[in-house]
């Protein structure tokens, strides 16, 4: 499989990482307050656009029902890289804080810090958002490789 820019690639790594910066906007006001975002929507936007350009542009050209699929996979990698890279950050300021007696109980904070995310992130708009939105992003990422491939 060729890493090679297409059309493809471009569309959905832009309609992804929109589409991560619109889901981090609609997961502010479900967090609880005085939560500190920081870069959490740039973040998620540049994770948006490598699972766009990897996951979804890679694959591709292989037909409508592939593209359904292949936006719903990008949009889970999307959602699985944005509770790891998340759960880290927090895990490396807990860390700063001493709340770890060690590097193998650091770890396993990463893995109950996504935990606690996702619960707050169980909400219908939300993840009718996510869905429809990776589905667009397959759709758009195949009419590009039909249009200029």
């Amino acid at each position: 499989m060729s890493s090679m820019p297409t059309a493809a690639r471009l569309v959905a790594a832009l309609s992804l990482g929109a589409l991560g910066w619109l889901a981090s906007d609609l997961i502010r006001p479900l967090m609880p307050e005085g939560t500190a975002f920081g870069w959490f929507n740039f973040v998620n936007l540049g994770l948006g656009i490598l699972c766009g350009w990897i996951v979804i542009g890679s694959r591709a050209g292989r037909g409508f029902a592939d593209a359904l699929a292949n936006g719903l996979t990008g949009v889970l990698a999307l959602v699985i890289w944005g509770f790891f890279v998340q759960s880290l950050n927090l895990m490396l300021k807990q860390s700063m804080e001493n709340r770890y007696d060690g590097p193998f109980e650091a770890i396993i904070g990463i893995f109950r810090n996504a935990v606690d995310y996702a619960q707050y992130l169980i909400d219908p708009p939300l993840i009718t958002v996510l869905l429809v939105g990776g589905m667009l992003t397959g759709l758009l990422a195949e009419f590009a490789a039909r249009r200029w491939t």
